[in-house]
């Protein structure tokens, strides 16, 4: 595969530094692994326009810092916007690539509205148990600073129980097969079931421990 050469310039030296002012879960290190999981995926799709796929990964949380809540309507609105996109795609598919970052969101109803979405859907999804343990906490930290550190790791906890649990909204809509995310699934599923090891594990990664 191969992506336009002054397209990836653009976003490297345009688009990428935005994300120094989100969040860890949302920084550039997450846009790259969706990137890269974007592209895996669109492998196995016929007559896939590589360009657009890598597009939308790199703009998919950019607007993440504005409005967590609604970042993936707003992020739509800062591709369909960006007018430098015009030199390298027609305007049906900036709104293809618009309406895929707009239904990335594991919480959305419904499916996306093109394979182009449910790759990126696909492909933003943890597969390391770590990561969703660092997220919560920073989450908690920041939108409820006077909580003490067992309630902050209990309501961590409920809140892995219901995105990933056997009947959590991350566990649906899945459009390829991955193997990868079926055996993190497993693994925090197993782990949030079991508050003393969620309590051990989330004070580890969290350095908490001192």
């Amino acid at each position: 595969m191969q992506i336009n050469k002054k397209l990836q310039d653009y976003i490297e030296n345009n688009i990428f530094p935005s994300y120094k002012k989100n969040d860890l879960g949302h920084n550039l290190d997450h846009i790259k692994y969706v990137i890269e999981r974007s592209l895996k995926f669109a492998s196995k799709v016929t007559n896939i326009n590589y360009d657009m796929v890598y597009t939308i990964a790199a703009y998919h949380d950019i607007g993440h810092y504005i409005d967590a809540k609604n970042h993936e309507k707003i992020s739509a609105e800062m591709l369909l916007a960006d007018k430098n996109l015009r030199n390298f795609f027609a305007e049906d598919e900036i709104k293809i690539m618009s309406e895929a970052v707009y239904d990335h969101r594991a919480s959305l109803e419904g499916e996306p509205r093109s394979i182009y979405g449910k790759i990126v859907s696909s492909a933003d999804r943890n597969t390391l148990v770590d990561v969703p343990l660092k997220r919560t906490y920073a989450y908690r930290i920041k939108h409820n600073p006077t909580a003490t550190l067992d309630e902050i790791i209990e309501e961590s906890r409920q809140h892995i129980i219901s995105k990933f649990g056997k009947e959590g909204y991350a566990t649906e809509k899945m459009y390829f097969e991955d193997l990868d995310y079926k055996k993190f699934l497993d693994e925090i599923s197993i782990l949030a079931n079991n508050k003393v090891k969620f309590k051990r594990k989330f004070m580890e990664v969290n350095k908490l421990n001192n």
